[in-house]
């Protein structure tokens, strides 16, 4: 059975959600560019190749949720994304970690009460080789800036991750796939990516 619309924080209607018999918990499905943040006892599922997702929660309420999210890479950026003017693609990467970062704070979480695990970062999908590592330096370096403690990672490598994170408890159940039997997960981050190769930023995020 799916996650009642009415049971679910304001703003995610839109996130798909099952039951999990596995694991005997209602459960929210994270494609490319979602987030989920939930108080409840619910696990949040994804499966990364490229893509990095965080893990976020309040340690002492057990507010939190996951985010799903790829950087847009521009030729001639590649090697220098990281720098003191806030462009494009730092702002997108801001973006993704702020308003999962600010929905947990808003529903009850505590700044000084969060604790980050983060995942993916993998090199699969040919043409984009770079991305993966971008990405899992992107996410090590926002964390370190804004001071929020990494208590666990697996990073890079070539192999995509499956990810069941438990917000109440902090537990994370990490499968990595040993192939893909199809290139759906290579096929969804390419077109993922090309969706947000020129999309603008609007809009500007602060965390409280």
């Amino acid at each position: 059975m799916a996650i009642p619309v009415s049971e679910r924080l304001p703003g995610f209607d839109h996130i798909n959600t099952y039951f999990d018999t596995a694991h005997n918990i209602a459960t929210a499905k994270l494609l490319p560019g979602e987030y989920y943040v939930t108080t409840k006892q619910e696990a949040v599922v994804t499966v990364l190749g490229s893509c990095v997702s965080a893990c976020i929660r309040d340690r002492v309420f057990g507010i939190g949720g996951m985010n799903h999210f790829m950087l847009p890479i521009h030729e001639g950026e590649r090697s220098n994304w990281k720098g003191g003017v806030v462009d494009n693609i730092t702002r997108f990467g801001n973006y993704a970690m702020e308003h999962l970062i600010n929905d947990i704070l808003s529903h009850g979480g505590m700044r000084k009460n969060l604790e980050v695990k983060v995942f993916g970062g993998g090199r699969i999908v040919q043409g984009l080789s770079d991305i993966g590592a971008c990405n899992a330096r992107f996410v090590l370096d926002y964390l370190h800036e804004e001071r929020l403690p990494v208590i666990s990672q697996d990073l890079n490598g070539t192999q995509p991750r499956k990810i069941y994170y438990f917000p109440k408890t902090g537990r994370v159940l990490m499968k990595k796939l040993a192939c893909l039997h199809n290139d759906t997960l290579a096929q969804r981050e390419k077109k993922y990516f090309r969706a947000i190769e020129d999309q603008p930023v609007s809009g500007e995020v602060d965390l409280f």
